[in-house]
């Protein structure tokens, strides 16, 4: 499918399982029938991979959808029973992680603080200096899981802020949507890199091999940005990210320079060297500024949100530090 169309098509065919939840998700999208899930089916206790993929599953109902199955099945009463128990699991787990984390902020300009502080495997560093084609290619498989749908997840947000937190927002989305023109759209740009690159770039063709680790990213996404008691933590994601985006993106454009991958990719990563720049800004002064003089006790919510988006871009490194056997990961912070 051409890249113009890529993504852009309504729904797409449901991934194959990856434990017994997951395939009883896709039997009760199958089937329309869904009354069994409500007895909390539970994926095994060391099956994160399961549970990742189910809950995938169930919150793209709220965007596109799947080809063949009801759009009714958005608010079925027993998959929203048991995408809530995914999430309780998995927002536990975060707020785990972050209280070991011992990070602590006073304010959300801190979020520059707290990213320069950082210290995780860097896939830009890597890319930059070390990477084989081959590698980056794989990367961009597992990047495309969210880029094809790249700042849906906070456009949920908007409409659950006071008017100074809300412009600034739709000033930052208004640029990932390409300012009106469809042909600059963030998520069409990816697209056509991916096309170039000999790779498909229709919606979700490489989320069967998507690693766990992606997929728990993009359902963190989808957890902030659709309950609107977690607005602080979408918000606070998307600072750390857009303060941590500028260089990766700039290193991830210079090591496909080197390694003469095509010109659309790279200008899909230099795209957001100079607008990160800018909307980092944005996004921490301004955007989570108004959302804590609106609402100071969120504080700690952004706080975890911008912390998770760093601690999950590590596991994300880390998996493939392993999977490529490296030794040692070259450092640096950076969401990219």
């Amino acid at each position: 499918m051409p890249a113009r169309d890529a993504g852009y098509c309504g729904g797409m065919q449901m991934p194959p399982p990856r434990g017994t939840l997951s395939q009883r998700v896709r039997d009760a999208l199958a089937d329309s029938s869904t009354r069994p899930l409500a007895s909390r089916p539970a994926p095994a206790a060391d099956d994160h991979a399961d549970a990742m993929l189910s809950l995938w599953m169930l919150h793209e109902l709220h965007y596109r959808g799947f080809d063949g199955v009801d759009e009714r099945l958005e608010w079925d009463p027993a998959l929203l029973g048991l995408r809530r128990r995914l999430e309780d699991d998995l927002e536990q787990d975060l707020r785990a992680r972050f209280a070991r984390s011992g990070v602590r902020a006073e304010s959300a300009e801190e979020i520059f603080r707290i990213a320069e502080e950082h210290e995780g495997p860097s896939l830009a560093s890597y890319v930059h200096r070390h990477a084989t084609r081959e590698q980056v290619l794989e990367l961009l498989k597992a990047r495309s899981v969210y880029h094809l749908k790249e700042s849906d997840p906070v456009s949920w947000v908007i409409p659950r802020l006071g008017p100074v937190a809300k412009a600034a927002l739709m000033e930052l989305q208004y640029d990932e949507y390409g300012g009106g023109d469809p042909r600059r759209l963030h998520a069409h740009l990816f697209a056509l890199g991916l096309e170039a690159c000999g790779l498909d770039a229709e919606y979700g063709a490489y989320l069967p091999e998507t690693p766990t680790e992606v997929l728990e990213q993009n359902n963190v996404m989808s957890l902030f940005g659709l309950h609107r008691r977690l607005r602080g933590a979408a918000l606070g994601h998307l600072a750390a990210f857009e303060a941590t985006s500028s260089l990766p993106s700039r290193r991830l454009a210079q090591g496909m320079d080197r390694l003469d991958m095509p010109a659309e990719i790279q200008h899909y990563y230099r795209e957001h060297v100079e607008a990160d720049a800018v909307h980092e800004q944005l996004a921490v002064r301004t955007i989570c500024g108004a959302l804590l003089a609106e609402s100071p006790g969120l504080l700690d919510d952004v706080i975890l949100g911008a912390w998770t988006c760093l601690d999950q871009e590590d596991r994300i490194a880390q998996h493939f530090w392993d999977r490529w056997g490296l030794a040692a990961a070259p450092s640096s912070a950076g969401a990219a």
